[in-house]
């Protein structure tokens, strides 16, 4: 007799509903902390991100992704315009440890950078440290080129600060 496994439900939707926000926000401060000791100075730098894009983005060159499993939040990912025209930064990557190992990051990105290119944009760049190495994974996939990389001491850990971009047009949708 076999046993089947129930399909779990994957659903990459526009993060617009109420506590979407609230929800990337408290995730990076509880998930870097017990990953990473990271202190609550992530946590509010990623609130600075969030709210910054809450208040001031613009629908047709920004948007914020939710991953969700089963209909519970398992992940998430923001693009938004960076500082110079054509080009843009991909935000808050993250996926919950439950949902790792199923594609969600690879999805993620690849919903941002599809939008991206239908917004125009050129490039598009991230900063994130050398710790997250199944981030950077992602990040290579889609054919992302380590800029810059210097340490630096935040967040309560000394770490290395990383500088990403991919060109747009040489990449391929992967």
């Amino acid at each position: 007799m076999s046993m089947e496994v129930p399909q779990r439900q994957v659903l990459i939707r526009r993060a617009d509903r109420p506590g979407d926000l609230g929800w990337v926000v408290m995730s990076h401060g509880e998930l870097y902390d017990r990953q990473f000791g990271f202190s609550t100075a992530f946590e509010a730098l990623v609130a600075k991100i969030v709210g910054d894009y809450a208040m001031e983005h613009s629908p047709v060159t920004e948007a914020a992704w939710i991953a969700e499993i089963d209909g519970e939040r398992a992940g998430c990912v923001f693009l938004v315009a960076g500082d110079r025209p054509g080009v843009a930064k991909l935000r808050v990557l993250l996926v919950t440890p439950a949902a790792r190992g199923l594609g969600l990051g690879t999805r993620l990105v690849r919903q941002s950078l599809d939008f991206a290119r239908q917004a125009g944009y050129r490039q598009v760049t991230l900063w994130t440290t050398d710790n997250l190495v199944s981030a950077r994974r992602i990040y290579e996939h889609f054919g992302f080129v380590l800029t810059d990389e210097e340490p630096h001491h935040d967040f309560g850990r000394d770490l290395v600060g990383q500088h990403w971009t991919l060109e747009l047009a040489a990449s391929a949708a992967a």
